[in-house]
């Protein structure tokens, strides 16, 4: 009778759970792992099925099931199955997880709900239940218990009933799956109370949209909508929920975990939970006037005062639809002297077309003008949001007489023509500062992306060979850009991440400036990561059948980190920056594959190989196989003819 009551109680709940998420649909996100990797969950268009083990670190259930979940993963990530762990704990560190998934051999994603909104969003409330999704109408098929093997302090040799295995073999072979549900053992999840009906508009609400939004989404700005009261917020919401859920806005890219930042637009945990739940729960106005109806601030033209130097960009027709390829204009430098810039402005001519400007200056028109002469003397960007600029204290962009100041111009159509005329003002110390802001790229003009693949690696490092301060950061790609990591190895065998842009999008060229700079001795290597999607997942994609080479078109790719930095033994009177050696220092960070510091013969581009065939061993003047700094600066003078 007991044994009847027991599993009368069970199939009551079990239905009345099934009653209530039958009809359950997941909304998309996305979230970080336990290393740092960026996943969205409806990534993989063609996954045969989504699955999802609610983990926690030091529940003995899950370490206990550890085993099931790793047979799980290798029977069925070859069928199709996308597999994560979801760690929604409060008390559980990035750095925890990691050690715990390490310590239990446990390979598969660990995402890290830190501002446990999807969790919330999915009604959990014990580690080890498994939720599957069916991809196609994103609607959970399954949760609860793996299976029947672990209970609480009670193990079986093996498991009588295979609940997710049972789903996922129905899903894989096309049958009509219903929804089930089994309770399963876990430990308790800890979400504080958080009650969105009684979250405060007008006091919490309309204050985090003014810090994080409004730069962007006001009248005249660069959004397609402007947030000018209650009335816009609360049309908007579904669609603010879904932007903030995959990390598609605010525009900021950078891990939170590595790196301090100036002007960063990331939002913080326990704001993306306040305003997701006030919208989730009905976006209550509550009492209180509106505080965006009171954002109508005249914007005078130069923020920082009357430039000493204003240059008017020629006009450019932005029209309603389609792409349009980066424009670098040439604006002729006016000045009869040298200056040193050390701030600047650029102003839009339309706030809605220009989605990004970068500025530098050159000494002679090139040839074939391109976005890397926007870097040769690199002045500043602009940005939504970052439309002004200072240079590191102490130091300034010394811009000689004559020349040109290259511009690299990122126009997005926004359903009607436009005509765009940029202004940039920039600012003149009275007094040369004490040193020059110097620039490099990290570049590999050697890529070869592989058609179809979704994680596609290259690599290229600069070694500074002076003692140098660091002190801002833009990782550059193109449409297959997916994810950038900048490192620093040190001489003496140290690695350090400096920065980290897990889920990259090319749409927003941001400089990356650190609070605090960062001094390497000579001898630093700073190493470029870029990792590229050139599957047919990826939906900026413009063919992913393509084998992919370096090229400056958007179709085309390119690694191109750019590196603003200082050299600590030079002065603004007492120059020692070298061009040859620091481009030679380039060529270096892309060929020398092994990152051994030497060019091998194997490592040289093919025609330079031939063309060193016979002098390659006179180069190499200590005979260890390779030109290090100093023989490949031989090397160049020997092609040039400059060397006896």
């Amino acid at each position: 009778m007991l044994r009847f009551a027991r599993l009368f109680i069970l199939a009551t709940w079990a239905i009345c759970l099934s009653s209530q998420a039958a009809v359950q649909k997941v909304d998309n996100f996305v979230l970080l792992d336990h290393t740092g990797a960026a996943h969205e969950l409806f990534y993989d268009k063609n996954a045969s099925a989504i699955v999802l083990i609610v983990q926690g670190n030091g529940c003995q259930i899950i370490r206990s099931l550890t085993p099931d979940f790793k047979d799980l993963q290798k029977d069925y990530e070859n069928k199709g199955v996308r597999m994560f762990m979801l760690n929604s704990n409060l008390q559980d560190t990035r750095a925890a997880i990691a050690a715990e998934a390490k310590e239990w051999g446990l390979e598969m994603p660990i995402l890290h709900d830190t501002a446990q909104v999807i969790g919330r969003s999915l009604n959990l409330t014990r580690t080890g239940e498994v939720i599957v999704i069916d991809p196609d109408s994103q609607q959970v098929v399954y949760r609860g218990a793996l299976n029947d093997r672990v209970d609480y302090e009670r193990q079986k040799k093996g498991a009588q009933n295979t609940y997710v295995r049972d789903v996922l073999d129905d899903l894989i072979k096309g049958r009509d799956v219903a929804y089930s549900a089994v309770n399963g053992p876990g430990c308790l999840i800890n979400f504080p109370e958080q009650d969105g009906g009684t979250v405060s508009y007008a006091e919490e609400i309309a204050p985090i949209l003014t810090a994080n939004c409004t730069g962007c989404h006001s009248e005249g700005g660069i959004a397609p909508w402007a947030m000018t009261d209650y009335n816009m917020i609360r049309g908007f919401a579904p669609m603010i929920r879904e932007v903030l859920r995959t990390k598609r806005m605010p525009p900021w890219h950078a891990d939170p975990e590595i790196g301090e930042f100036t002007g960063n637009h990331g939002l913080a945990d326990e704001d993306l939970a306040t305003l997701l739940s006030w919208i989730e729960a009905g976006t209550p106005r509550g009492e209180g006037d509106d505080p965006l109806e009171a954002l109508r601030p005249e914007k005078p033209m130069w923020a920082m005062g009357e430039p000493d130097l204003v240059l008017e960009l020629p006009a450019f027709d932005v029209p309603a639809s389609g792409e349009v390829d980066y424009q670098y204009p040439l604006v002729k430098n006016p000045l009869d002297h040298g200056v040193w810039i050390v701030a600047g402005t650029i102003v839009p001519g339309d706030t809605k077309a220009v989605h990004h400007v970068l500025v530098g200056s050159m000494d002679e028109k090139p040839e074939h003008n391109d976005e890397g002469e926007v870097f040769d003397n690199y002045i500043m960007g602009y940005a939504p949001g970052n439309e002004s600029g200072h240079m590191p204290e102490g130091t300034g962009v010394f811009v000689p007489a004559g020349g040109y100041f290259a511009f690299q111009m990122h126009y997005t159509p926004y359903g009607r023509e436009s005509v765009d005329k940029t202004h940039a003002g920039f600012y003149f110390a009275d007094e040369p500062p004490g040193n020059f802001l110097r620039q490099t790229v990290v570049v590999n003009p050697d890529i070869a992306i592989e058609p179809r693949k979704a994680d596609h690696e290259e690599t290229a490092y600069f070694e500074f060979y002076d003692d140098a301060t660091i002190y801002w950061l833009v990782p550059h790609a193109h449409y297959r850009g997916k994810a950038g990591k900048f490192e620093l190895r040190y001489p003496d065998g140290r690695t350090e991440v400096v920065l980290s842009v897990p889920n990259y999008d090319f749409n927003w060229q941001r400089t990356y400036a650190f609070e605090e700079p960062i001094k390497v001795p000579a001898g630093t290597r700073i190493v470029h990561r870029m990792v590229y999607d050139n599957s047919s997942n990826n939906p900026g994609n413009p063919d992913p059948g393509r084998e992919v080479p370096w090229g400056l078109q958007s179709w085309d790719e390119m690694l191109y980190g750019s590196v603003s930095f200082s050299w600590d033994n030079e002065r603004s009177d007492a120059p020692l920056h070298d061009e040859r050696t620091a481009d030679i220092a380039q060529w270096m960070g892309f060929m020398d594959e092994d990152m051994d510091g030497l060019v091998q013969r194997g490592e040289l581009p093919f025609k330079l190989r031939l063309g060193l065939l016979f002098s390659f061993g006179d180069l190499d003047g200590d005979d260890d196989g390779g030109l290090n700094l100093d023989e490949m600066l031989d090397m160049l003078a020997h092609l040039r003819g400059e060397r006896g």
